[in-house]
């Protein structure tokens, strides 16, 4: 597993209105990972393992957020030949 790291000033971790900083890493694991969805850079899957949410916890924080879900023509196609009516 590859590790980038962000520097945050001091400063700037302060003023985080979070006292923990775990918590603070966990937030902004989620927020990255909504961002880089948003801008079609990441799947869904991807997003949710990087902001360790399930599936429903990751679509209603789309919802909060007005990001819309990514779902082409081909992924109902795609969806609708792996359900297999027959």
């Amino acid at each position: 597993m590859a590790f980038i790291g962000v520097e945050i000033p001091d400063e700037v971790l302060k003023d985080i209105k979070e006292p923990n900083l775990s918590d603070i890493r966990a937030e902004l694991k989620k927020e990255l990972a909504f961002y880089l969805y948003d801008k079609e850079m990441i799947s869904m899957g991807i997003a949710r393992k990087i902001s360790g949410l399930s599936k429903w916890e990751f679509l209603e924080g789309l919802s909060r957020r007005g990001i819309k879900r990514h779902y082409t023509e081909e992924d109902l196609i795609k969806d609708l030949e792996y359900a297999d009516f027959s």
